[in-house]
């Protein structure tokens, strides 16, 4: 017996439907705190990435995508709880196909065949972001033709695939955190002081935008309610935030403040950056691809767009059907950024 069936046997008898659990992409940030808190609540937890990690649980090695490694990393579980993504502002559009609509179409399949009872597609608000403010909406349709980016564009193709397979014998939710941050995060955080601390961080028309995000605690304990509470959630699409819109400017003044890196100093106007960075962003893919730039580039049309518009959600629904509200405020969650950044300093 390996660790993951013996943690199955001692959790087995305790209340909940799935007790053995896969959980993709946990060498994120989300990824992690989402399999962090199955185990502590008694999950038997197996994990899949590509990279090889030490962890506390069971663990598969292998791509999504791979047939063989999906229906290895699926077998003997109960429920699956899939985040693995090709996450980028710039790339090329067959590499997201691949992880995000190949490889969630491939696990779907898998999990089916073995028998899985119930699916978590952790997706994001951007499926359903056209371009203009989001003002209180709730989980609007995904929309690939319409998304913005090959990001948000794979995303949607993927969780429609998962809501389609959504039935009494296999049940599908997915989950949208908006903008996920904390400790440790190298996308949105580690960007963010990277720039401010070289003086490369612009406020598009002032940080005047109202927009929401998601502390990661939150995050991760939302994805772990939509699976417990798959009965209410499943064939619906639930976006996941802090309820605490506030300007994008604050939020970002807070994250440099607790890094130790100084504010934004200078505006830019959004409609100009968002002409740069449809400009940039080609640019910056097609030296991309000749191996001449690894880093993301300063600006791309999505990120403009993202800084320079409204975009909070109502969470009236998601809280009642996940019968959850975050524990970790936005203030909270700085401090505990600060904590983090005093004890690397």
């Amino acid at each position: 017996m390996n660790a993951f069936t013996e943690a199955a046997a001692a959790a087995a008898g305790q209340p909940g439907t799935a007790r053995r659990v896969l959980v993709t992409g946990t060498s994120g940030l989300l990824g992690r705190a989402v399999a962090q808190l199955l185990h502590e609540r008694g999950y038997a937890v197996r994990t899949l990435q590509r990279s090889a990690v030490r962890d506390p649980w069971e663990s598969v090695q292998g791509s999504v995508a791979d047939p063989d490694v999906a229906a290895s990393a699926v077998a003997g579980v109960d429920a699956v709880i899939h985040l693995a993504a090709k996450v980028s502002f710039t790339g090329e559009w067959t590499d997201f196909v691949s992880t995000n609509i190949v490889g969630t179409r491939q696990l779907l399949a898998a999990s089916q065949h073995a028998g899985v009872h119930d699916f978590v597609f952790v997706s994001s608000p951007s499926v359903a972001h056209f371009g203009s403010s989001i003002v209180g909406a709730g989980a609007g349709p995904a929309n690939p033709d319409l998304a913005r980016g090959f990001y948000a564009r794979s995303k949607a193709a993927a969780e429609q695939l998962a809501l389609a397979e959504d039935s009494p014998a296999f049940r599908v939710t997915a989950i949208r955190p908006h903008i996920v941050w904390g400790p440790g995060d190298t996308q949105l955080v580690e960007r963010v002081v990277e720039r401010a601390r070289a003086g490369r961080l612009p406020l598009l028309d002032g940080g005047r935008a109202l927009i929401d995000t998601t502390y990661v605690d939150n995050a991760a304990g939302a994805i772990v309610r939509g699976l417990e509470r798959m009965e209410y959630a499943h064939g619906q699409a639930l976006v996941v935030t802090n309820g605490e819109p506030r300007p994008v400017g604050e939020l970002i003044a807070g994250i440099c403040a607790a890094a130790g890196v100084p504010a934004p100093g200078y505006s830019v106007p959004g409609w100009l950056a968002r002409g740069a960075g449809s400009v940039i962003e080609k640019a910056w893919t097609a030296a991309g691809t000749r191996g001449w730039v690894h880093d993301e580039p300063p600006m791309t049309r999505f990120l403009a767009e993202q800084l320079s518009t409204a975009h909070w959600f109502d969470q009236r629904h998601t809280q009642s059907v996940l019968a959850w509200t975050p524990s970790v405020s936005i203030d909270e969650g700085l401090a505990k950024l600060a904590a983090y950044y005093r004890a690397q300093r």
